[in-house]
């Protein structure tokens, strides 16, 4: 007898190491012919990445080199945990703008001294919550987000990226609660603003949005990043007032847990939940739909998993909350990459920048920096999907709007519950008040359809088909049976049976089976009779564990639509009217 595999047998312990490892195997049957791109792209990546997070990094509110550690242990994790093949893993603008706003409400009576504990500490809760959602199995909160309030959100996010950088872009000291304040604040000094600073950051927005324009695969960002370094050196614009990136340690970073004391647990948790909620969406989301154009597929408790291990080594190593950059995976894709290897040859060309190119990014102008960061936040704001939404809904298009303005006005992690709070209001509006529609017969058209879409659809005489396009539960129990009682109110001839085709239920909960009580009841008074068609094996369990099959009768439940419109002309044969 042959014994099965499990999952701690021979064949089984394979299967997990599978589960728990897909980048190994996948780099385990690599072939030759992708090598050319992995090569390519990873290249590419690396060096668009470098000025990247080192411009993310001083969003986050920490020192330029943490960005491109925060980079390097995260790309070598989710090389071998990560299910996307593409993804580009790391550093991100609306995770570093959200680790600002946590460490700076945070660090309160702990001084900015500890700035760099309190990210690092975010790190690990954001890994800690990451992999407890690993553990439960919470892949599916991943679906919890609508795309318009995805896009309104991420507008949010790029308006706050803009900001953010106003006082680097002009030289000013711009400090405000919100962004209209800062806005307000840098209109009300412009006037002071530093002349070299300003040409630099403009100079520097022209040139990376025409190379984008013209040279969409010459990594702009780092051109710029050599050119803005050159100019510092020979024009010495260290001493005309620019302010510069400065020294670049060249060893490692020192490993271990960060500072924890004095770091409140509560607020600290609640802050990794928000960054870890936008980050895991933007794994998922970004690997989606990447991973779908080739067919190849991503497992969202997996992402869990190998977001957690991400942010565990950046935490260790002293960097600040992660997720994944669209801007570098589409770049990569670009360039041809098919496997994770693309991010082992970045992380060799990150490590080459570290100790050989240090001294040039030292003169490298925060200016350019603030300069690389706009770019990056006018990416986020898909002008393209904001007039797809208008034009297809709205209401799609003021959740997005409500969105956008919750995130401008009430701050980063606030945005993120408001924005979930939209969606699930959303969902439940579409399930409280969901479309319906009254069936009959349409010549040369197989099946039942909805009448009001089909003019010259036929009606059963006396049978009433009515389908409720969700499933039945408390919040639309109400609705159902109103909408229902009002198709039997209004049939022609008069209804003698309404046949509930129940195809959107597969269960049912305690308040459905209710309403469907009351809905007998209510049918009983007029003289019609209630049947359902369409009902699935698990809804006919909880129909029966109630007594409601008793009480509508087993001839009345019908398995499909012929069997039921038959089983009335049936009925109707053995009670003829009058």
């Amino acid at each position: 007898m042959v014994q099965p595999a499990t999952s701690t047998g021979p064949r089984g312990s394979r299967g997990l190491l599978r589960g728990l490892f897909p980048g190994v195997q996948v780099l385990r049957h690599y072939q030759r012919g992708w090598l050319r791109g992995d090569v390519l792209g990873g290249v590419t990546v690396a060096a668009y990445l470098v000025p990247q997070v080192m411009a993310y990094a001083v969003v986050a509110g920490m020192p330029p080199v943490v960005g491109l550690w925060a980079t390097v242990g995260p790309l070598l994790v989710y090389v071998v945990l990560g299910s996307s093949r593409q993804l580009s893993v790391g550093p991100e603008s609306t995770t570093a703008l959200m680790t600002a706003a946590g460490v700076a409400g945070l660090v309160g009576a702990l001084g900015p001294g500890r700035s760099r504990d309190v990210a690092a500490a975010l790190a690990l809760g954001t890994a800690l919550i990451c992999l407890v959602g690993w553990v439960a199995r919470l892949g599916f909160l991943a679906d919890l987000l609508s795309r318009p309030v995805l896009v309104g959100y991420m507008t949010g996010i790029g308006v706050l990226m803009v900001t953010s950088q106003l006082g680097a872009l002009t030289g000013l000291d711009v400090s405000a609660a919100t962004p209209y304040g800062e806005v307000a604040a840098t209109f009300r000094q412009l006037s002071q603003a530093h002349l070299p600073t300003l040409l630099i950051s403009g100079i520097g927005l022209v040139m990376l949005f025409v190379l984008r324009r013209l040279a969409p695969r010459l990594p702009g960002a780092l051109v710029f990043v050599l050119l803005a370094a050159l100019a510092s050196w020979i024009l010495g614009l260290g001493d005309r007032g620019v302010r510069l990136v400065g020294q670049i340690p060249r060893g490692l970073p020192d490993l271990g847990l960060p500072d924890l004391t004095g770091i409140p647990l509560g607020p600290l948790l609640a802050a990794a939940l928000g960054v870890t909620v936008v980050g895991y969406s933007d794994v998922v989301l970004t690997g989606r739909s990447f991973a779908s154009r080739r067919g190849e597929p991503i497992d969202s408790n997996q992402e869990f998993l190998a977001l957690g291990a991400a942010n565990l080594t950046t935490g260790l190593s002293g960097g600040f909350p992660v997720s994944c950059s669209g801007s570098r995976t589409a770049l990569g894709d670009t360039m041809g990459t098919r496997t994770q290897l693309h991010s082992l040859v970045a992380v060799g060309f990150i490590l080459l920048t570290v100790f050989a190119f240090g001294p040039a990014l030292a003169q490298f102008p925060r200016a350019a920096l603030g300069a690389v960061v706009v770019f990056a936040a006018v990416g986020l704001v898909e002008v393209r999907e904001w007039r797809r939404i208008a034009r297809f809904r709205r209401s799609e298009l003021a959740l997005a709007v409500l969105t956008t303005a919750g995130v401008l006005t009430f701050g980063v992690l606030q945005g993120i519950g408001i924005a979930i709070a939209l969606s699930i209001l959303e969902l439940l509006r579409r399930l409280a008040r969901p479309h319906d529609g009254i069936l009959g017969r349409v010549p040369g058209l197989a099946g039942m359809h909805d009448v009001d879409d089909y003019p010259d659809a036929v009606q059963v005489p006396g049978l009433v088909v009515y389908r409720y396009d969700a499933p039945l539960f408390f919040a639309n129990a109400d609705n159902f049976i109103r909408r229902a009682l009002e198709a039997v109110d209004v049939s022609s001839p008069p209804a003698r049976w309404l046949l509930v085709n129940a195809e959107a239920n597969v269960e049912v909960d305690i308040t459905a089976v209710d309403v469907l009580q009351t809905l007998a009841d209510e049918l009983q008074k007029r003289g019609v009779q209630l049947a359902l068609a369409r009902v699935k094996q698990d809804m006919r369990d909880d129909l029966a564990s109630t007594g409601f099959l008793e009480v509508v009768g087993e001839d009345f439940i019908f398995p499909t639509l012929p069997t039921a419109v038959a089983g009335y002309e049936d009925w109707v044969g053995k009670h003829p009217e009058g």
